[in-house]
């Protein structure tokens, strides 16, 4: 596509290609519904989608802004929760590769500029707006001052863009601290929540912190959230896994941060829907074998060791509960740590089938080597052409299995457009 082309030859986090965009557009991050801004290395999908939840059930039009979508690109920009119309998407992308007069920009960057400008001409009472990359050099952190921030847990991924380690990474993410917003911290490691509170007190941003200012934690089947002046007794997460309970605290402690109601909370956090995140699967072809086969057909699109450990754990409780063989069917991208990924499921799949993908900028990794770095991460592994063959290999393990469809959002969207359309193939 012609935005594509405008990639700049080397990606350079920065701000000024949009900000020079956007000056032309009339300064559309300048007129938007008040803002929750979403950082983080995992969690921050879900996250969104808890707030957005909450926002509705107190009434308010919600505009959500997330990346990368799964099937079509308009899952990325809702207006009034509901996915843009092709009509105005395009219209919108029109105006901004005008405005932009051939220069170099990157693709988040033009078409978070087309996000921006609909949400700014869209009446709405709330945008919850999620970082695409880092924090600092984002192209959503343009907005100069949203009502809140919020930083889900941190971890390593995309070393090459935010730095080789843990507190450099914190850094970045923390870049979306403005004077005076408060920012509500997950829970982190020692090194990452030290870095985040050093870059919130240096621009006068007050911080909300997991421990210590708030927590979180099931009791009785049920989410409480403490700090100093509520406890609230909620419903367990209605996304499934042990890891959305950070999530759920998280987005508990937000909404107390904005002074939302405890029903909100509630509806929010029992009602949230996410698509890849631990989904079940049970129509389409993938499901319908499966289904013949007595399998449980599993989505998530989690690709770093963090995701990939609160995987496992949420897998290992669904073991505990109703014991099966597990076969996990997984591709990767090409800047991903497979071994990293595949030893957090060691001594618990009994095998991987690695597949490959076609979505993202740079399409996926060998299967080939997808099979060694698994096999070094201690999981058997084997290669299937496709999604299909790896789903009748999988359903072949007896007794029936557990089977997960993991290691890539790009994979899970390719998962997902096999019981509907095919997905429009774009390189973000």
């Amino acid at each position: 596509m012609r935005l594509a082309s405008l990639h700049p030859q080397k990606i350079d986090l920065s701000l000024g290609r949009l900000q020079r965009l956007l000056t032309a557009l009339g300064n559309p991050q300048d007129h938007l519904p008040p803002t929750v801004h979403v950082a983080g290395t995992n969690g921050k999908g879900s996250t969104c989608a808890y707030l957005a939840e909450m926002a509705r059930t107190k009434g308010e039009r919600v505009h959500i802004y997330t990346s990368p979508h799964l099937v079509n690109f308009n899952e990325r920009i809702l207006l009034d929760s509901t996915p843009v119309d092709d009509k105005t998407l395009i219209e919108a992308f029109a105006r901004c590769e005008a405005a932009n007069f051939g220069e170099p920009i990157t693709f988040f960057e033009i078409t978070t500029a087309a996000a921006l400008l609909l949400f700014s001409e869209h009446p709405a009472d709330r945008l919850i707006l999620e970082v695409g990359l880092g924090g600092r050099f984002d192209a959503t952190n343009v907005i100069a001052r949203p009502a809140l921030s919020v930083i889900t847990p941190v971890s390593l991924d995309h070393q090459e863009f935010l730095g080789s380690d843990l507190r450099q990474i914190a850094r970045e993410k923390a870049g979306i601290c403005k004077f005076g917003v408060p920012v509500v911290v997950g829970n982190q490691v020692d090194d990452a929540e030290a870095a985040i509170l050093d870059e919130a007190a240096k621009v006068g941003a007050p911080a909300f912190v997991w421990g210590r200012d708030y927590n979180a934690y099931i009791q009785h089947g049920r989410l409480i959230y403490e700090d100093e002046s509520r406890v609230w007794d909620l419903p367990a997460p209605g996304l499934l896994g042990p890891h959305q309970i950070l999530n759920a605290g998280a987005a508990a402690a937000a909404a107390a941060v904005l002074q939302w109601p405890e029903s909100a909370a509630a509806a929010g956090i029992a009602n949230a829907t996410w698509p890849a995140r631990l989904q079940s699967i049970t129509r389409g072809p993938l499901g319908e074998i499966a289904r013949k086969a007595g399998a449980e057909l599993w989505l998530d699109g989690g690709h770093n060791e963090a995701a990939a450990k609160a995987l496992s754990h949420a897998l290992a409780d669904m073991d505990e509960r109703d014991e099966r063989p597990l076969v996990i069917i997984a591709g990767f991208s090409p800047n991903k740590d497979v071994t990293a990924w595949c030893s957090q499921f060691s001594g618990l799949a009994r095998r991987l089938i690695a597949v490959e993908f076609k979505s993202g900028r740079g399409g996926s990794q060998s299967a080939h080597d997808v099979v060694a770095a698994c096999q070094a991460g201690g999981v058997r592994a084997e290669i299937a052409s496709g999604l299909i063959p790896a789903m009748k290999n999988a359903v072949k393990e007896r007794p029936a299995p557990r089977i997960l469809i993991g290691g890539s959002l790009y994979l899970a969207g390719e998962a997902l457009a096999l019981g509907d359309a095919p997905p429009h193939r774009t390189p973000g």
